[in-house]
């Protein structure tokens, strides 16, 4: 199964565990075939440089150069042809949609309300992690 992770998805998993960190655990164990992009791999970088986040990695013994790294060398990377307008209450939502497109993803995971009400774009299902964890056959 491919899936993108939402930028919210991801910070969750490197900083606070729980179902998003699953979802990481399910790609290192060959379960799940994550995918990113180059704008999102830079909102990561952006949001994870932010004071308070950069702070909890710090007690982490670890670094947003770490932690992007880590997460790039994990996914595949993709370079969507365009941006198309999808998601018009947040555009920065449209790099995920965009990267999904790309990646002929089957899931888009997210936390952010402006996607998963969406449900689908296409054949892509935007699901919580929760659920994605149960799509994957975890325990969720």
């Amino acid at each position: 199964m491919r899936a993108v992770l939402d930028t919210n998805v991801v910070v969750s998993a490197l900083l606070w565990g729980g179902k998003p960190f699953d979802l990481l655990q399910a790609a290192v164990d060959g379960d799940l075939l994550l995918c990113t992009s180059p704008a999102l791999l830079a909102e990561l970088r952006d949001v994870l440089a932010r004071d308070h986040l950069a702070a909890r990695l710090e007690g982490q013994r670890s670094s947003v150069d770490q932690a992007v790294t880590l997460y790039a060398e994990l996914a595949v990377s993709v370079t969507p042809e365009s941006t198309p307008p999808v998601v018009s209450a947040d555009a920065d939502d449209d790099h995920v949609i965009a990267a999904a497109v790309a990646a002929q993803a089957d899931l888009v995971i997210s936390g952010d309300r402006h996607l998963l009400d969406l449900v689908r774009h296409g054949d892509i299902r935007i699901v919580t992690p929760a659920d994605a964890v149960r799509l994957i056959g975890g325990n969720g």
